[in-house]
């Protein structure tokens, strides 16, 4: 807090001065108001409104489905509840693929009508020129290298990233190009530890891990995985701090056991 209360808002500014002191970065996901008021609170430099929303809060298979609309709509929920916390949101599946112009409009809808304060977009040296110009605008960009959900299919899955020598050369190189074009920094999703160890080394902006090992300058985790609120599937690199998804079952249960005997509601809980 200052000295006039105000709380001190995380900026691009505070996460490059983490990485020069080497003070690791927290990173989670939220998409919603009462989630975002909690890791606000709890002090999380950043929060990502990711397009995985798709798959944990709207139930579809991949993250290709969802659109500018639905992003916006749910980055403003988590931007009215957040008072420190940098917000993120992600660019959606073709929302900025088509041209750079496309680009730069969809991104600073998210500053402009959302309240975020920065983006992020996956891909590697092909979006260098898209990473510039948005950068150029005003508009803090966050890059993705390795497993980059909107390219699944041409993945060929949810696979580790960057295991031969050439793969792992071109990433290297693509983490150098982006911080060139102006991203302040980099998610490096499943890659092996020892590559996200290089890339974090040679560039100056920091480095976000998502199953990238230890050596990055920060984590993330999508939040409703390390909750334990999301079953149908839990990749190899989440840590599971609670399972709220048991305690919320136990209480709905007891819950309706309680309206179906009658014993609630009680004389507390109604009005004389």
């Amino acid at each position: 807090m200052s000295t006039q209360g105000k709380v001190n808002k995380v900026s691009v500014t505070t996460i490059r001065t983490m990485k020069q002191n080497h003070e690791k970065i927290a990173m989670l996901t939220a998409y919603d108001y009462p989630t975002a008021l909690l890791l606000d609170e709890c002090g999380v430099e950043l929060i990502l409104v990711g397009d995985s929303l798709g798959m944990v809060v709207l139930g579809y298979d991949s993250t290709l489905p969802v659109t500018m609309e639905d992003m916006l709509h749910h980055t403003k929920a988590v931007t009215r509840a957040v008072s420190s916390s940098m917000v993120i949101a992600d660019l959606p599946f073709l929302s900025y693929q088509c041209s750079v112009d496309q680009a730069v409009w969809n991104a600073g809808r998210f500053l402009q009508e959302a309240g975020a304060q920065g983006v992020k977009l996956e891909g590697g040296r092909e979006y260098a020129d898209t990473v510039r110009r948005i950068a150029l605008a005003g508009i803090p960009v966050m890059a993705h290298l390795g497993l980059t959900p909107q390219s699944v299919h041409q993945l060929g899955g949810y696979k580790v990233q960057g295991k031969n020598q050439s793969a792992a050369k071109r990433m290297i190189e693509d983490a150098k190009i982006l911080e060139e074009a102006g991203a302040f920094a980099v998610v490096l999703e499943c890659i092996p530890s020892s590559l996200a160890k290089v890339i974090t080394e040679a560039v100056s902006i920091p480095t976000i891990g998502i199953g990238a090992g230890s050596d990055c300058d920060g984590q993330v985790l999508v939040v409703h995985d390390m909750l334990g609120l999301y079953e149908r599937f839990t990749p190899k690199f989440v840590k599971k701090y609670s399972t709220l998804n048991k305690n919320i079952k136990r209480s709905v249960k007891k819950y309706m056991k309680e309206v179906k005997d009658g014993s609630f509601p009680d004389k507390n809980h109604s009005f004389s």
